[in-house]
């Protein structure tokens, strides 16, 4: 644990006393991390309590609620007082509305209320004649290019390549000559005002998490009031790596065996790629932990809500603040499915949000005594020959009581008939593996690695050409709120058979 201390008093320190740090060169970085590193090392007290928060020492501790988030039922009320506004109701013109031919932006832009976009993004002291663009207008060429063009660099979809100089009316893909994607942006189509990929980072870096969690929830809104969320929906918690391109070791230091390093990048780090055969074992940049919706009655699976951290963590320490998070916004989360990494041995899930988590066994956890590995029958000691009832959850964990019979047992004024099971994430959690509604969670489970395939693949995740966290977190929101998009309009949805209601079937 000192050694993510380290790291997070380092990353304070650059952080603090370098603001400009983008704007260094690599040899006044280097000189600067292995500066810093020294000096935190020097310094440091081993046996001092390490009073860090963990939010802190996992990196996202901006990333957590904070006041002025709002739930579902908030942002219901929020954008029915502002329908019921008069003055909200007389601006509510769309202007070109049939250059607007494709299918998939014509039904986005109808979802999308600029107003209500530029209330949720703007800030104190704002007013709309103080810019001639608004949050809405950039947060839509972020749609568009996420949803139409994710496979381009930002330079190019805005005309600011130089391969695109001296195309005067139709650089880039917003320019003059793209009449439909000018309209679905807000951009005028008599005027060459244009978007520069300068403006989109600015844009980028302007936005607050609070002010991108309540996005989140406005689409989540329209995502829930078309239906996506109701029967037989299930959640599920899972990971994907995603690598900083072209990132530069500046420092380094070992202490008691653990590596810490400082990056271009200051905030991502070094970890363990998942087992790919055509990629190093080892990854520099952040893993995406995201708590994902599945309807069991289709199979098909929607990303809801994503935290971006280091990826040299352990995936078991983001479970309870992705259920928070969810909580926090007014997401129903009744029974979580994930893979062995994550785990809740100290039983927080459930004892703080009421929320049941299944996983497969882990494998290293110790196998209780006298129980049969196979069958999972619990008996009460290496003499007893018959299995023991299962007698449901107490304080101390998973009880079990003797069914024989009088006389049944010669051993039973030696025994006291009762045994308790602690908890684990083995095969002991809280509902028993080798349950019905376990076996069918965890076969389930497998429709949670699509939205990673959306958005790294269709909407361009993978890719990832910005540089800091907060850039990186805006960037898998974006893409998040476009594959929402995406299956509300239910262009590219394929039909799967229908399944039975899986919380019905197991009693949740």
């Amino acid at each position: 644990m000192h050694h993510k201390n380290i790291k997070a008093i380092v990353r304070k320190q650059l952080k603090i006393n370098y603001r400009h740090w983008n704007r260094l060169n690599k040899k006044d970085k280097k000189r600067i991390a292995r500066m810093v590193l020294d000096e935190v090392e020097r310094d440091y007290d081993f046996n001092h309590e390490i009073k860090t928060s963990e939010p802190e020492l996992l990196g996202i501790e901006d990333q957590m609620p904070t006041p002025g988030i709002m739930n579902l039922e908030e942002m219901e009320r929020f954008i029915e007082s502002h329908k019921n506004d008069v003055l909200f109701k007389l601006n509510r013109h769309k202007k070109h509305p049939t250059y607007l031919k494709d299918e998939e932006l014509r039904y986005i832009d109808g979802i999308l209320d600029d107003q209500i976009i530029n209330k949720l993004l703007s800030y104190d002291g704002y007013s709309p004649c103080m810019r001639g663009l608004f949050p809405s207008n950039y947060l839509r060429a972020e749609l568009l290019k996420a949803i139409k063009y994710p496979e381009i660099s930002y330079r190019k979809f805005c005309g600011d390549d130089k391969t695109y100089k001296g195309h005067k009316s139709n650089s880039g893909y917003i320019g003059m000559g793209n009449k439909q994607n000018r309209v679905f942006i807000g951009l005028p189509l008599n005027k060459k005002k244009m978007i520069s990929h300068v403006q989109m980072s600015q844009f980028r870096l302007s936005l607050s998490f609070k002010q991108l969690v309540n996005l989140m929830v406005y689409i989540l809104y329209h995502f829930k009031k078309a239906g996506f969320l109701d029967g037989g929906i299930i959640h599920c918690v899972d990971s994907t790596e995603l690598a900083i391109e072209r990132q530069e070791l500046l420092a380094a230091l070992t202490i008691k065996g653990k590596n810490i390093r400082v990056y271009d990048d200051i905030d991502c780090d070094c970890g363990k790629r998942r087992k790919k055969r055509d990629k190093s074992e080892y990854v520099i940049g952040y893993r995406l932990h995201t708590l994902t919706a599945i309807n069991a009655n289709t199979g098909r699976s929607f990303p809801l809500i994503s935290l971006l951290a280091p990826a040299n963590h352990h995936d078991s320490h983001f479970l309870k603040y992705l259920v928070q998070f969810g909580k926090a916004i007014g997401l129903d989360l009744r029974l979580i499915t994930a893979d062995e990494a994550y785990h809740d041995n100290d039983d927080v899930i459930y004892s703080e949000n009421n929320v049941h988590l299944i996983t497969p066994p882990g494998s290293k956890v110790s196998f209780p005594a006298h129980v049969d590995k196979e069958t999972l029958q619990v008996k009460c000691n290496d003499f007893c020959d018959i299995p023991m009832e299962y007698a449901g959850i107490g304080e101390e964990g998973h009880e079990y009581k003797c069914k024989a019979e009088y006389g049944q047992c010669p051993y039973a004024g030696m025994c006291s008939g009762y045994r308790s099971i602690p908890i684990d994430s083995g095969y002991f959690q809280r509902i028993l593996y080798g349950d019905e509604q376990v076996t069918k969670a965890l076969e389930i489970r497998k429709n949670g690695e699509r939205p990673f395939n959306l958005i790294k693949k269709r909407e361009g995740l993978e890719t990832v050409r910005v540089r800091s966290q907060h850039g990186l977190i805006v960037r898998s929101a974006v893409t998040t709120i476009a594959t929402l998009l995406l299956e509300m309009t239910g262009t590219r949805r394929k039909k799967k058979k229908e399944q039975m209601n899986f919380l019905d079937a197991v009693g949740f």
